[in-house]
């Protein structure tokens, strides 16, 4: 008895998907190899051994998200940072002024925002460049000629990479496969990843990583990565009912049942990601200031005491809970569901079906915020006991499955409606003995 052939697609037999997925890794290069190209002037040497320590700083963050461009003073050393800094304030404007709200809602509207937010990366890349060219010739042996020469030049490497990136990531949106934005920060995020795991032999060599902790640490890496796909992937599905409509001229919309899917994690990784920026703060400034008290509050929210746990965790709950508020608007959903016709059973329509959408959304943010707040404190807490020599956190968890979920099923969707056109095309239906083409 012969086992049964399993078929499993081909994306390359697609000549469209080859294209965007060849497309999307040849931009990724491209992304990758300016990400290795040093500033002119700078030693990069130096800079390098300035960010060994600063992991729990918000250099530390600041450089995994740009894989390690600011560390060694690359032309991309900004990365997509300015970029997402932009969308996210004026999607916080969206919230607070009602013009930039109906902007939102609106086709030539939504391009207009698209514009100002390049306007705005375009001013914050500047600065921020700025900013870099003077941190840079702070440390000893990084410049090798200061002054506003090195400023000005420095400035406009650094505000020219973010331009480029922010191009290059809206290039893999509309001719690629996934979002170009998010993969850019996805890819800089694994290979920071990639050296502690090349490093392994050498740890387990040394002794500074036993085989049952590096066990137990694979076993608890595995164990995270399949509950946040399952949180990830979970959502609440609140019933609707849309009733038969007369459409004229004899037509008719059939009754039908469907559903709301709120997502548990609306927020997504956002909450972590401002909890950290936050939290960060005062270590950062401790770092660069001779102020006592600044010192002391610094050694308070160190990471590794109690204060820091309890206080990342609140920070993360009440930005869940801030940042869904932002992106969510309950309202707007009972409005577009009235215009349909549409309802949901044993709630009216208009205000009270947005009440109710929000108080169902409030009740399911929370066990979404816990989790985020276990996915962010839990792995630091285990490893800072168990002595892991590397860093294993919940940002880069979260943003590597979320990405790698949003991709794939992307990919599965260009892979069904090549089928389906597949089907129309080859279909065949008999007739009254003919055959008539699909």
């Amino acid at each position: 008895m012969t086992a049964p052939r399993v078929n499993i697609p081909n994306p390359f037999s697609v000549p469209e998907l080859k294209e965007k997925i060849l497309f999307t890794l040849l931009a990724l290069l491209v992304y990758r190899i300016g990400a290795h190209i040093t500033v002119p002037g700078v030693n990069a040497a130096a800079t390098i051994e300035f960010f060994r320590n600063q992991s729990g700083t918000l250099f530390g963050i600041y450089n995994l998200f740009v894989g390690g461009g600011l560390s060694r003073a690359t032309v991309f050393a900004l990365g997509i940072m300015p970029y997402i800094s932009a969308s996210i304030f004026f999607q916080i404007m969206g919230a607070v002024f009602p013009t930039v709200e109906r902007l939102q809602k609106d086709e030539e509207g939504r391009k207009k925002i698209t514009q100002w937010t390049r306007y705005l990366t375009i001013g914050l890349a500047f600065a921020q460049g700025w900013g870099v060219s003077l941190f840079l010739e702070q440390l000893p042996g990084a410049v090798a000629s200061p002054g506003m020469g090195f400023r000005v030049a420095t400035t406009f490497f650094l505000t020219t990479g973010a331009i480029f990136i922010m191009w290059l990531g809206e290039q893999i949106t509309e001719r690629g496969l996934g979002n170009g934005m998010s993969l850019l920060i996805f890819f800089s995020i694994v290979e920071s990843i990639i050296p502690a795991t090349i490093n392994l032999p050498e740890y387990i060599r040394t002794g500074a990583l036993t085989i049952p902790k590096l066990l137990f640490f694979l076993a608890l890496m595995l164990a995270v990565i399949a509950i946040t796909v399952a949180i990830i992937v979970a959502a609440r599905r609140i019933p609707i009912q849309i009733p038969r409509k007369v459409m004229g001229r004899g037509r008719i919309r059939e009754g039908q049942k469907s559903f709301i899917p709120l997502r548990l994690l609306t927020a997504n990784v956002m909450p972590i990601v401002f909890a950290q920026s936050i939290i960060i703060v005062p270590g950062t400034m401790a770092q660069f200031s001779n102020v006592a008290w600044l010192r002391e509050m610094s050694a308070y929210v160190q990471q590794g005491s109690w204060v820091y746990y309890v206080s990342y965790t609140v920070l993360i709950v009440f930005f869940t809970y801030f940042y869904t508020a932002i992106v969510f608007n309950p309202m707007d959903l009972s409005e577009n569901l009235k215009k349909q016709g549409g309802f949901i059973p044993g709630v009216k329509p208009g205000q009270k079906t947005a009440e109710y959408i929000d108080h169902v959304l409030s009740r399911i943010t929370l066990p979404g915020a816990l989790f985020l707040s276990a996915v962010a404190v839990l792995p630091t807490i285990l490893l800072d006991y168990m002595g892991v020599p590397f860093a294993f956190g919940g940002t880069s968890l979260l943003i590597v499955v979320g990405v790698a979920l949003d991709t794939v099923q992307q990919l599965q969707q260009h892979m069904i409606l090549r089928q389906y056109d597949s089907f129309m095309k080859q279909g065949r239906i008999r007739t009254r003995g003919r055959q008539r083409l699909m």
